[in-house]
């Protein structure tokens, strides 16, 4: 269940909200005058979201130019190129 907590709780109870996005790895929402005004979160927190942007956009890319090319490679032939690579890199 999402906590929802007025504004001025941040600046009044910083420690029991500090706490509360660090323990239930949850976002806090904050209202002013009734309405929603900002989100507290974790810097863990932050940089899963950040991180999984980044796949999501990555993914997104990958699709996008699998759409507008017809060339394919099987299981094996992915599998092996990495195999290579990443043999090469640890001769390094």
């Amino acid at each position: 269940m999402p906590q929802i907590r007025p504004v001025s709780d941040l600046r009044n109870n910083f420690t029991e909200i500090s706490k509360i996005v660090h323990e239930s790895r949850e976002p806090v929402f904050l209202t002013k005058n009734g309405y929603g005004d900002m989100v507290v979160m974790s810097i863990e927190q932050y940089e899963n979201i950040q991180h999984d942007n980044e796949i999501f956009i990555k993914l997104k890319e990958a699709e996008l130019e699998a759409d507008s090319s017809k060339l394919r490679y099987s299981h094996t032939e992915v599998f092996n190129k990495l195999r290579m690579e990443i043999s090469n890199k640890q001769e390094e």
